[in-house]
């Protein structure tokens, strides 16, 4: 059977693999777009987005963020390169911190606060888990954002209408 961690590593890498496709097919001029104001820019959107495996590193080696104590402060995003560039920086330091000793860490407790204020208390292993889902969540925000500017995007867990519209065009032919 196989250890957490190594579903883990596995798992992001194979989110990893979708989410550089859906990267990919961002326009450069579409970094400040957004479909409502209470939406994030597609920027802030792909900032999350590629942020996400550093949770997984931050968990393994602390035991909280505070964000009184360290002001939320993100870098974003102004083009696809440097996306898909910090997406890997953050995937490689995931992944190093993914490793058969983290196993023995998993059922340790993870708290994320404002000071007092608990926002979450959570195992190691569901921080990493939360970090996945997140990544998945958010990069089909992203889609959505996409398909409503017109942009073909990419399958995600099997083909998506713009593949399929492609292939039965090439079958026509």
């Amino acid at each position: 059977m196989k250890s957490l961690i190594e579903i883990f590593r596995t798992e992001l890498q194979q989110e990893a693999a979708i989410t550089r496709k859906m990267l990919a097919c961002v326009p450069n001029d579409k970094y400040d777009w957004q479909p409502h104001p209470k939406s994030m820019t597609i920027g802030r959107l792909v900032t999350h987005i590629i942020e996400l495996p550093e949770w997984i590193a931050m968990a393994m080696t602390t035991s909280e963020l505070d964000f009184a104590a360290n002001p939320y402060e993100p870098e974003f995003v102004t083009s696809t390169e440097q996306a898909l560039a910090d997406l890997e920086k953050n995937l490689a330091s995931g992944l190093s911190k993914l490793t058969p000793e983290g196993e023995a860490l998993m059922e340790d407790r993870w708290i994320l606060r404002n000071g007092d204020y608990i926002i979450q208390d959570y195992s190691k292993a569901e921080v990493i888990r939360m970090s996945l889902s997140q990544t998945v969540h958010h990069r089909a925000q992203l889609g959505v954002f996409l398909r409503l500017l017109n942009v073909a995007i990419p399958g995600s867990y099997g083909p998506s209408a713009d593949e399929m519209e492609q292939q039965a065009a090439m079958k026509a032919v």
